[in-house]
């Protein structure tokens, strides 16, 4: 029978010390692959070659280190996921596939092979009831990629109303987000900063399509991505 649980609850449901040690390991070898993931991300976004064939060097490093010490034998969340493996081994092969195009100089194809691993590791996690900081601010993404992707250029009644929509869903996604903070953000300045900055970001475009001006609301679209960038770069 799965086990549907939470990272935040596994130490309560697995309490016992036999598999606390190896929930925990697991957790704190992923996201550190994790955060090497991000700048991977971040560095093809921005046309950042060497940033984005050492992020992805490092990727790679930590992917199949996972690999050789969980691979047969999964951590206590993953234990009756018949797909682990496999998700591990494709993460691996699709990061071969980048680094591939980083070295050859296509960093928007190498950008676009990356975000299919965010994809396997999202449907992992779905697979095995499992939840994460990183999962919640996938959540957001999507939607605040589909909002970005109107014109908004010349938005009439109409197209005010959709906007009020998506501004509805990004609200309560980063309500759920911040509620959940990461392991990482215990204590740290940056975090406040940063979580401060996207909350006003998605504060401004819920007021904004309330007061239902265009302009305003073109400018709070405007505002969307660059503080969710910065969390999800440190944080995400």
């Amino acid at each position: 029978m799965k086990r549907l649980i939470t990272l935040t609850a596994a130490a309560a449901l697995l309490g016992s010390v036999a598999f606390a040690g190896p929930v925990a390991d697991f957790e704190k070898d992923f996201r550190a692959m994790y955060s090497a993931y991000r700048t991977a991300l971040f560095g093809t976004n921005a046309g950042k070659q060497d940033v984005s064939a050492d992020s992805a060097a490092k990727l790679q490093d930590q992917l199949h280190m996972m690999i050789v010490s969980f691979g047969e034998t999964p951590p206590p969340q993953y234990e009756d996921d018949p797909m682990w493996l496999e998700t591990m081994t494709k993460a691996a092969a699709t990061v071969e596939t980048a680094q591939a195009q980083i070295t050859e100089g296509t960093l928007t194809e190498a950008h676009e092979t990356l975000e299919a691993v965010r994809d396997l590791f999202g449907e992992l996690h779905r697979r095995n009831g499992v939840q994460t900081f990183s999962d919640r601010m996938n959540a957001y993404h999507a939607e605040m990629e589909d909002l970005l992707a109107m014109d908004v250029s010349a938005l009439d009644t109409a197209g005010v109303a959709k906007i009020r929509d998506h501004a509805a869903v990004l609200n309560y996604l980063a309500k759920d987000l911040l509620d959940n903070p990461s392991t990482e953000a215990e204590g740290s300045d940056d975090y406040s900063g940063l979580s401060k900055a996207f909350a006003g970001s998605v504060a401004a475009l819920v007021e904004a399509a309330r007061a239902g001006d265009p302009e305003q609301v073109k400018a709070a679209v405007g505002g969307l991505k660059v503080p969710y960038s910065k969390l999800f770069l440190k944080f995400g």
